[in-house]
């Protein structure tokens, strides 16, 4: 691949925003471990090869297991998440392809308080916003370290 502009150094003052918002959402009571799991499916969705690397590693060093993250793209048919991540990952996916029904708005509704939603739908949009920057500017993909952006 051509080597293209390198966000992290030129774009600095663009992405004090973005991490403005995750450093909110570190805070936000959506579980941090749920949290990890809408990023990584969103990522699965748009095909984020940096954002896949962060957040398994993230997740895992939040205790997720290797099961749970494997068969994440199955999550309708595995047996091994509750109500409320079921909720969350619809609510997920359906934002990311901006088709969002009652039945999911809904279902959302009855798992997640308002604030709740509210941030967790902020966190959907904000990890669409960094996969497609991080597809656009690809850049050292799989040196991921857990941690590594606070």
């Amino acid at each position: 691949m051509e080597q293209r502009i390198n966000i992290h150094v030129k774009g600095q003052e663009a992405m004090k925003t973005l991490f403005g918002i995750g450093a909110y959402l570190k805070k936000s009571p959506v579980e941090l471990a749920l949290l990890e799991l809408v990023y990584f499916r969103v990522s699965q969705i748009n095909g984020c090869a940096y954002c896949l690397d962060m957040h398994s590693k993230d997740a895992r060093a939040k205790g997720e297991t290797e099961q749970r993250l494997y068969g994440l793209s199955a999550w309708r048919e595995a047996p091994y998440y509750t109500e409320r991540e079921r909720a969350a990952f619809a609510w997920a996916e359906a934002l990311t392809k901006c088709e969002v029904s009652d039945a999911v708005y809904a279902e959302a509704a009855s798992q997640f308080s308002e604030q709740e939603l509210i941030d967790l739908t902020l966190a959907i949009t904000t990890i669409n916003t960094w996969n497609r920057i991080n597809i656009a500017f690809p850049h050292a993909i799989g040196t991921y370290k857990v941690g590594q952006f606070g």
